[in-house]
């Protein structure tokens, strides 16, 4: 009897569901968090008859045979790629990005990596950071005298000054893009860094190639649905129950053939 070891796999699989779940429900605060959702696939077959074999010396073929499945597996937890509402706040420095697009930052290692969190701040050389202070790898420098930022949908950035001087062109933002976005590894802090699967960035300003718009004053917010997070909560902590309930039938099964004389 398989069934305590398919049982336990479903289990095992139920509960790595509520973690998913879990994980997302904490975020549901989190600027531009994508949520994510566990993906399941069945484990390999016991094959006792193959279908398709022959069942006898005249030549019939079995129609379905007998394929005994062993449980289940965690194939893949995928991030939902979506956009998330946008809340205005009115801050100079909150981007939200309407559409397709990343903003790259440089880390401390010189590596890059990926955020879609336009919450951002300025540092004392006046470099435009992440609120874990990590520079934007366009370069944007914010002049000491500025008394105002303005960022158009196209990702331009001018400075006006407090003298009443024109308004000045400090930079341009540019957005980065993948084939695969469900490919990207997260690295925690709402950053996210390049893999094979990704495939490489492809950079261009906004409005651009397929990139979507920078819209100044907003913030993405997160693409959890606490609704449908609560109803998968349910529909998965019944599932590890039955999954129980066939563990204990097993059980009592093993226990009666012990105590048979």
């Amino acid at each position: 009897m398989d069934a305590l070891r398919t049982a336990a796999t479903g289990m095992d699989a139920q509960q790595t569901r509520v973690d998913v779940i879990a994980n997302n429900i904490s975020n549901m605060s989190t600027t531009a968090y994508a949520p994510r959702s566990a993906v399941f696939a069945d484990l390999i077959y016991r094959q006792e008859v193959t279908p398709g074999a022959i069942a006898s010396a005249d030549g019939t073929v079995v129609p379905s045979g007998v394929q005994l499945g062993l449980g289940v597996r965690t194939a893949a937890i995928a991030m939902e790629i979506g956009q998330g509402a946008l809340r205005e706040t009115g801050g100079d420095l909150d981007l939200a990005i309407e559409g397709r697009g990343f903003l790259e930052v440089t880390l401390p290692s010189g590596e890059p990596a990926y955020t879609r969190d336009g919450k951002l701040e300025i540092n004392p050389e006046g470099e435009v950071v992440t609120p874990a202070g990590f520079p934007l790898a366009d370069g944007i420098t914010i002049p000491a005298d500025a008394r105002r930022i303005t960022i158009s949908p196209d990702g331009e950035v001018y400075a006006d000054f407090a003298d009443g001087s024109a308004s000045q062109s400090i930079g341009v933002l540019t957005l980065s893009s993948f084939v695969n976005e469900r490919g990207l590894e997260a690295m925690g802090g709402n950053l996210y860094r390049i893999t094979e699967a990704s495939g490489d960035a492809t950079v261009a300003p906004p409005g651009i190639d397929g990139h979507g718009l920078i819209r100044q004053g907003y913030l993405e917010e997160s693409g959890v649905d606490v609704v449908s997070e609560i109803a998968d909560l349910i529909e998965a902590q019944r599932g590890y129950e039955l999954n129980s309930k066939v563990l204990t039938a097993a059980d009592e099964m093993y226990a009666a053939a012990t105590r048979i004389r």
